[in-house]
């Protein structure tokens, strides 16, 4: 397939990797599309390292959009003592890390390592600015990473970019709403009752009757979008050419259905109908309490959205320990971070070695999901630590075997308490083998967000089935010229 030009990619994303998460007036779901991690999550402002880099030590510059890695660069520090990681958070905010990051090429400002986010990681890794890893593979085989974490990092055959944590999807349902509309809320039986998207349909209209329309299955149809995409059978682009998988067309069909049946809230992702459902004070227009019965979210989906905001914000209302979680009807991946290492190093192998300690260290990744890495740790390694750099318990980690090893261990943990004594990453690992990201490329994200505004106006019904994919293939096309686009 000839590469879809990396510049054009880029400056798609710049204007629009974070929309999802800018607050803004209720509006139907499909006009945003799925962000990687909450507002809250992004760093307001570039702040380099706190401390000049040591005299005496070797410096290993490591960028980052937000500062989670800079609890590794610490714990990397500790066993390796002539090392000075001299660590930059430049935030996503309007391309801004992307355009830094750009400038630096040919300059002796390029940075050793550079953290990716999901959703622009397949650009870097299809273009010619980070360096072959392939000699980490045998840590990675070792570590038994799972396979769409490593696909996703690779390219023709080369892999350029490794992750510590792998990011698949789930379902969160309400267990007091389970047992109310389908008499249990047990995790296999819901599972059999919502094991794929027929099931899943067939079920949200058992909700709406039982409940006289007061409970919705879904909260935005945008949550769908992740699921879909993830199980398509071809990419977007095949031989320069633009191509609509059946799984595309069956997408358009359920968020159609969810509309028109009044199964989805028509809530907007990261906006304030979409949390609010998650601690029961949403509302319709005329004042009416509505409910929503579950959720699409990924592995950072439980501590950093649905956890925080499943008690109103005056405490009144709240539905801890009522979740319960499943795979769901269908597997998906939604976010990551992954880590490369740009071509234009100095410090090639130390380079190297700081992406297999924070991807394929056992120790590491053991240590960062099981909250190790506390504030008071990370401070006897380094005093000047900022307060509050920490990693909680619970991310899930890209290795199997730490997976296995550390999955009893969260059996009595907060999050599990808040599943109703379910372990959250026993549910998550049951989940992982099974999603794919083979079809990654790094179009994917401008032609999907071009797909929003006509499937938008879709379902509204200001324009027809036709009319809505004419109106997409003419963005795609004014994006990428070179595109066939039948």
């Amino acid at each position: 397939m000839k590469k879809v030009s990396l510049v054009i990619s880029i400056l798609i994303l710049f204007s629009m990797l974070l929309a999802a998460c800018a607050p803004a007036a209720e509006q139907p779901a499909a006009d945003q599309p799925a962000a990687e991690q909450p507002a809250a999550e992004q760093p307001a402002a570039e702040q380099p390292a706190a401390e000049q880099p040591a005299s005496g030590k070797t410096v290993l510059n490591v960028w980052s959009f937000t500062n989670e890695i800079m609890t590794m660069a610490v714990a990397f520090e500790k066993s390796h003592p002539d090392v000075d990681v001299v660590y930059t958070m430049i935030p996503m905010t309007n391309g801004e890390y992307q355009t830094k990051l750009m400038a630096t090429l040919g300059t002796a400002d390029v940075p050793d390592v550079v953290a990716l986010e999901a959703a622009f990681v397949k650009s870097y890794v299809e273009s010619d600015f980070l360096a072959d890893l392939g000699e980490l593979l045998p840590y990675a085989e070792e570590m038994e990473v799972y396979p769409f974490v490593t696909d996703v990092g690779t390219h023709e055959g080369v892999i350029k970019a490794y992750a510590y944590q792998a990011t698949p999807g789930a379902l969160f349902y309400r267990r007091s709403l389970a047992i109310e509309y389908f008499g249990t809320d047990d995790p296999a039986e819901i599972q059999t009752l919502l094991g794929d998207m027929d099931k899943y349909l067939a079920a949200a209209e058992v909700v709406k009757e039982k409940s006289d329309g007061d409970t919705y299955m879904v909260a935005s149809n945008g949550d769908f979008m992740n699921l879909f995409y993830a199980n398509r059978e071809q990419p977007w682009v095949v031989d320069d050419t633009l191509t609509v998988d059946p799984m595309v067309d069956k997408m358009v069909e359920t968020v159609k259905a969810f509309r028109d049946n009044g199964y989805e809230a028509r809530a907007t992702q990261w906006q304030e109908g979409w949390f609010a459902g998650m601690n029961d004070t949403l509302t319709d227009a005329a004042g009416a309490p509505k409910k929503i019965f579950s959720y699409f979210l990924p592995t950072w989906g439980l501590p950093y959205v649905l956890a925080p905001n499943a008690t109103s914000a005056d405490g009144a209302s709240t539905t801890v320990g009522d979740w319960g979680v499943i795979t769901g009807p269908l597997p998906y991946q939604w976010g990551g971070t992954w880590l490369g290492v740009m071509k234009e190093t100095s410090q090639m192998e130390l380079a190297k070695e700081f992406i297999r300690f924070c991807t394929l260290d056992e120790e590491n990744l053991t240590n960062w999901a099981t909250g190790v890495y506390t504030n008071e740790y990370l401070k006897a390694i380094d005093p000047s630590v900022p307060e509050g750099q920490s990693q909680a318990a619970g991310d899930f980690v890209g290795s199997q075997v730490v997976v296995k090893k550390i999955t009893a261990s969260f059996d009595d943990s907060e999050m599990s308490a808040f599943l109703g004594g379910q372990n959250s990453y026993g549910g998550f690992a049951e989940a992982a083998p099974n999603v794919s990201a083979r079809l990654f490329q790094g179009s994917d994200d401008a032609i999907q967000r071009a797909l929003n505004d006509p499937l938008n106006s879709y379902l509204e019904g200001t324009i027809d089935l036709d009319e809505m994919w004419s109106l997409w293939k003419d963005a795609v096309r004014n994006e990428f010229p070179d595109l066939t686009i039948p």
